[in-house]
């Protein structure tokens, strides 16, 4: 197996990549037993007053032209009330890292009663990285959803610190991120929202490594509208191996269903707007 088996191997005993990877795609409906798995929390008990006072856990930008709208998206993101969506969906997840690459093409069903199942229905590239990383991320989501660790790890005032920094040039309210605690499944950056609230995407580095030997997981997730419903569609990771270089991995969704509704044309969809 080259270089790669012993990484591999390293990751596993210190709890490694796959596995907070895992979190990061864990659900936040604080609510129910069984989750879906995306993580969009909101708490009850946040309270923001604008323009002059501000709630501890959102804090003004620093720069001058700090836009009120900014602050007024976070409150929608986090006022709105949350619920578990059935889904669909088939997944494309892809590793790479230390010369191997492996791919698998995957089926998904999520519902509140019976949590994730999914079923490989193709695949490729290096067996090991088929088997200790893809589907082990996949058993940990599994594991986690029936665990119920959402509020943990949700986008919540509990776990972050949320700073309004303007909006982008797509237009996007930009929103720094900041965990309060030390942990490998909250992530240190941004995230990014239409004006009213929708989460687009969030991106930044895991707040604690995974591992001594899994350093500087950079972490994008994107969101989109399907059939009405905010729904990821993306997740993209990089890692530094100690001592070996980086790693990668991506997943993709493509959807079905959605609460029992046959999605027509995801593709239209992308195309529409928030």
């Amino acid at each position: 197996m080259g270089r790669a088996r012993p990484f591999f191997h390293a990751v596993q005993r210190t709890g490694g990549w796959y596995l907070a990877v895992a979190f990061v795609l864990m659900p936040a409906q604080a609510d129910l037993k069984v989750q879906p798995t995306f993580w969009i929390h909101r708490s009850a008990t946040f309270r923001m007053h604008l323009p002059t006072e501000a709630a501890p856990l959102l804090r003004r930008s620093a720069a001058p032209a700090f836009d009120q709208r900014a602050a007024a998206a976070i409150q929608h993101f986090l006022a709105r009330p949350t619920m578990a969506h059935q889904y669909s969906a088939s997944r494309r997840l892809e590793a790479s890292g230390c010369g191997r690459q492996g791919w698998l093409d995957v089926q998904t069903e999520f519902t509140a009663s019976s949590g994730l199942f999914y079923q490989v229905k193709a695949e490729g590239g290096s067996g090991y990285i088929r088997s200790r990383v893809l589907r082990s991320l996949l058993d940990e989501e599994q594991d986690l959803i029936a665990r119920n660790r959402s509020a943990t790890v949700a986008l919540s005032s509990e776990n972050y610190q949320f700073t309004p920094e303007g909006l982008n040039d797509e237009g996007l309210v930009i929103v720094r991120t900041q965990p309060l605690r030390k942990d490998r499944s909250l992530i240190a950056g941004r995230m990014f929202l239409t004006v009213d609230g929708d989460l687009v995407r969030i991106e930044g580095r895991l707040a604690k490594n995974p591992s001594f030997w899994v350093t500087r997981v950079n972490v994008v997730r994107s969101y989109r509208r399907i059939n009405g419903v905010l729904m990821p569609v993306s997740l993209d990771t990089t890692a530094q191996l100690r001592l070996l270089g980086s790693s990668a991995l991506r997943m993709t969704y493509r959807y079905a269903q959605i609460d029992q509704r046959t999605v027509i044309d995801e593709a239209r969809d992308e195309r529409s707007p928030l």
